[in-house]
């Protein structure tokens, strides 16, 4: 294939347009934590001022888990919902069963993790079966916060 000034020129403009897209991406991918590299999973990112929500999705657009980053969360865990144990993020966590309202056959499993003495992320599994929530969990346990790019303003 011959190729001159013309043709070139389009190549050339997509690709600075990509390189100028690229930086954009990373700082979305900075507020929310890095994801296991064979997890399959991708971050949505939706933020505001005082927090970020970050929602792990399947390469079909299926939200795995997600997760709210902010000074606090209206998610308050009840002693009567204890389920499983875990460990995020090096600290030991209480899994709580929950459910979705429009989905009863939903398995449900939030949790909260504090960061520091001004950051919390409660984080939140819905699966179909037992199988997909304890991948989901093994996912979870994998993510560390230390790198995430979130501040409190």
């Amino acid at each position: 294939m011959k190729f001159t000034i013309h043709t070139l020129a389009p190549m050339a403009a997509l690709g600075l347009m990509i390189a100028a897209v690229a930086p954009a991406r990373a700082q979305v991918a900075d507020a929310c934590p890095r994801l296991p590299g064979d997890s399959g999973l991708t971050w949505t990112e939706r933020s505001g001022e005082t927090f970020v929500v970050c929602r792990a999705v399947t390469e079909d657009g299926r939200e795995a888990f997600g997760l709210y980053l902010a000074a606090d969360s209206p998610f308050q865990p009840r002693r009567a919902n204890r389920e499983e144990r875990g460990v995020i993020n090096g600290q030991d966590i209480r899994w709580y069963s929950g459910e979705v309202a429009s989905e009863p056959d939903k398995l449900v499993r939030e949790t909260l993790l504090e960061l520091d003495e001004d950051r919390v992320v409660h984080i939140w599994l819905h699966a179909d079966s037992e199988q997909e929530m304890q991948q989901s969990m093994r996912t979870v346990e994998e993510l560390r916060f230390e790198d995430t790019r979130f501040s409190s303003n």
